[in-house]
């Protein structure tokens, strides 16, 4: 099992950048296969970006690609999301999650372990 939790989240203005940060503990981080997600008010979780185990496969949903950077420390156990030319669109609580079986899933329900979120606001 691991525990997760993100920090680094606040208040930006639109064309500005903020970077997250997900500290994981518990079992080894590298089992893990890492993705952030995130819920805008009034909307449904929706994939962000993941991560292979060894940071060298990333994906992006393709309303940040471009714009969003992931990448994980292992040596660290944290995961990061480097976030670029926000959008008050990109308002939302961010997540965090591991997954530990094969292949890259983008469904929340293929992710078995999650952070408590972390509140991103972009103001236009």
């Amino acid at each position: 099992q691991v525990q997760l939790v993100e920090s680094g989240g606040g208040l930006v203005q639109a064309g500005g950048s903020l970077r997250l940060s997900c500290a994981a503990s518990g079992r080894t981080f590298s089992d893990y296969i890492m993705g952030w997600f995130r819920q805008a008010p009034g909307k449904e979780r929706e994939f962000a970006a993941l991560i292979n185990r060894i940071g060298t496969i990333t994906y992006y949903a393709d309303s940040v690609k471009g714009r969003f950077t992931i990448s994980r420390d292992n040596a660290k156990n944290t995961v990061y999301l480097q976030m670029s030319s926000l959008k008050p669109e990109d308002t939302a609580v961010y997540y965090c999650a591991a997954r530990s079986g094969p292949y890259y899933y983008t469904a929340q329900k293929d992710y078995a372990y999650w952070g408590q979120g972390t509140q991103v606001t972009v103001s236009s």
